[in-house]
């Protein structure tokens, strides 16, 4: 069955981000580029960020959006952002074989959970990367993936950040505790902040992504309120609402979320938005 129509993609922006020249690797779907600081020299572990990007976008694409790759000399991170398979049909979007409502449309059950942890492997023997410090990154789509990516390969992920993505709510409990952030706008049109039934699956919703979290790292899962951030452009003042689920929980496991009141799926970011994400990913290594 072919769902309707969605716009998960962020805005395709015209050029690259950042000046930080890129090498290649190759984990079986073509090169990509990989983005290293210019600092780098091989000897001191250095933390992964993947950038996985929403459906009928690209790696390039979310990296347009997202301005990563422009943080990766001042933060010193290594970045990849790799693409998701085409579809069979109709117009042939990339996306990510998330969950069962997100987003193999086509059901080709493409595993990229798979490709995407060969792909880790792949940056790891090409560099010195920190074990202790490899994040993703994901939008839509791949919000949803990095969720996957989390209770697949619990072991190899400190922490994720999803921008309107959300986990799959009946999967197991991962056997390591994985480090989550959620940030979600309120007024999400394509993936609904609240739970419900999202593209003929139970959808778990923002919050309950959140907690089931926090749940798995053995938090409290009744959250603290801590404050507030100026996410979105498009909405007036500081409209992000800050929860975090950190009272009790397992070496290597904690939740928090971000909730942008009236924010859409493709919010107007700040130019700081980026840097809290990859300064709230690096604060949240693997014990």
């Amino acid at each position: 069955m072919r769902y309707p129509s969605l716009v998960f993609a962020a805005f395709v922006l015209v050029g690259m981000v950042g000046s930080v020249s890129a090498q290649t690797i190759d984990a079986g779907r073509g090169e990509l580029p990989v983005y290293v600081p210019a600092a780098y020299d091989g000897d001191a572990a250095t933390p992964l960020i993947v950038l996985l990007h929403g459906y009928t976008s690209s790696g390039e694409g979310q990296n347009a959006y997202f301005g990563l790759s422009a943080l990766v000399d001042r933060y010193g991170f290594v970045m990849v952002a790799p693409d998701g398979k085409r579809e069979t049909g109709g117009d042939q979007h990339r996306f990510w074989n998330a969950s069962i409502a997100c987003c193999d449309l086509f059901e080709s059950k493409v595993d990229d959970s798979a490709y995407i942890a060969t792909l880790v492997d792949r940056v790891k023997s090409a560099y010195t990367i920190d074990d202790k410090r490899v994040y993703l990154i994901g939008h839509s789509n791949g919000g949803f993936m990095s969720y996957r990516m989390a209770h697949d390969h619990s072991g190899a992920i400190a922490a994720i950040a999803s921008l309107a993505g959300l986990d799959q709510i009946d999967r197991p409990s991962p056997p390591n505790p994985v480090h989550v952030l959620q940030i979600h706008g309120t007024a999400d049109a394509a993936v609904p902040y609240d739970a419900g039934e999202f593209l003929g699956a139970e959808s778990s919703g923002a919050r309950k992504s959140v907690e089931q979290w926090a749940t798995y790292g053995g938090c409290d899962t009744v959250g603290h309120d801590s404050g507030t951030l100026d996410l979105d452009t498009g909405l007036e003042g500081a409209e992000t609402d800050v929860t975090r689920y950190t009272n009790g929980c397992r070496a290597g496991g904690s939740a928090e979320l971000w909730i942008i009141k009236e924010g859409g799926h493709v919010p107007a970011l700040s130019e700081h938005f980026m840097g809290l994400v990859v300064e709230w990913l690096m604060g949240h290594p693997k014990p």
